[in-house]
């Protein structure tokens, strides 16, 4: 009952959520990607037994797990204003709607990176190494696992995925090495997966990136369609705010942060709070390497 991750940009979250002029307010907020808890922690530490936080992610093992970890480590006062549930947070709309006490919310944050956790959970895939299954889904209980898609999908198709979603430039070199492995063998964990991956992309001279990295990433964002999702999210969430109320979303690549900026421009209930992406200082990035590509967007409700 412990967790390895580490939230970022956590002062920046607290400030845009929670301006200095609103600290005494009860507040009613969301974390629609509660993960290890850190961020949750932070609101709830923040709000201090006020107003009300309801946390949601994908991974019903990440909602349980943190559950147990913060009902443990947080006084009872200062979590009496949570509730959580384990949801897609494009679902929000629905979620708030089911809630007897709550209409509107005052600000919903999402951090769409991937957990520290979900590295660290070798069962799952999500780190390179692992003998475990090539799994990749933030909910098991859903969807296609990694290793079913990478043993069935035409040569162009993979290509096509591992190019868009990764921006990978070997990605039709990638692709056919893929499929002459699995006719030999199916690929059945990340650690097999990362082996036919680095044999077919070069590793670049002073970087320490694997070379694996983009192809687990666009895996990861076909199997849980994260960018679909997201682009749901930042279209529907405005619904849901009061007036003046907060969407903050941290997003980690380009792909994602495109997204996020054309969304809240092309918003007719959306001002734009942060003209460019608030990014972590230098100190945090010493902290936290894996912060490094965080990027945070704040628009305000009308």
């Amino acid at each position: 009952m412990s967790t390895v991750h580490i939230p970022v940009l956590p002062d920046e979250v607290v400030e845009w959520l929670i301006p200095q002029d609103a600290r005494d307010s009860e507040l009613t907020l969301v974390d629609g990607t509660l993960g290890g808890g850190g961020h949750t922690r932070l609101l709830l530490e923040a709000m201090g037994g006020r107003g009300k936080l309801i946390s949601v992610d994908r991974d019903s093992e990440a909602v349980e797990k943190t559950r147990a970890l913060l009902s443990a480590e947080l006084d009872a006062e200062i979590l009496r204003p949570w509730r959580s549930t384990a949801a897609n947070y494009s679902d929000l709309p629905e979620i708030i709607n089911s809630i007897d006490d709550v209409d509107k919310v005052d600000g919903i944050l999402l951090d769409v990176g991937l957990s520290s956790d979900q590295l660290a959970d070798h069962d799952r895939g999500f780190s390179y190494n692992a003998a475990g299954a090539l799994d990749l889904r933030f909910d098991r209980n859903s969807g296609e696992p990694a290793s079913r898609l990478v043993n069935r999908l035409g040569e162009k198709h993979l290509a096509d995925i591992i190019y868009r979603y990764g921006e990978e430039r070997y990605s039709r070199r990638v692709a056919r090495n893929i499929c002459k492995a699995r006719h030999e063998q199916k690929i059945a964990t990340a650690e097999q997966l990362a082996d036919i991956v680095r044999r077919s992309v070069p590793r670049s001279r002073g970087h320490n990136i694997d070379p694996a990295t983009r192809t687990f990433q666009a895996l990861r964002i076909a199997v849980n369609e994260e960018l679909k999702w997201l682009q749901v999210a930042v279209s529907r969430l405005p619904e849901v705010l009061s007036p003046m109320g907060r969407l903050a979303i941290i997003s980690f690549h380009s792909l994602e942060d495109r997204i996020v900026k054309n969304g809240f421009n092309e918003s007719t209930s959306l001002n734009v709070l942060t003209r460019r992406p608030v990014k972590p200082s230098e100190e945090e990035i010493d902290r936290n390497p894996r912060s490094r590509s965080a990027r945070l967007r704040v628009a305000e409700r009308r």
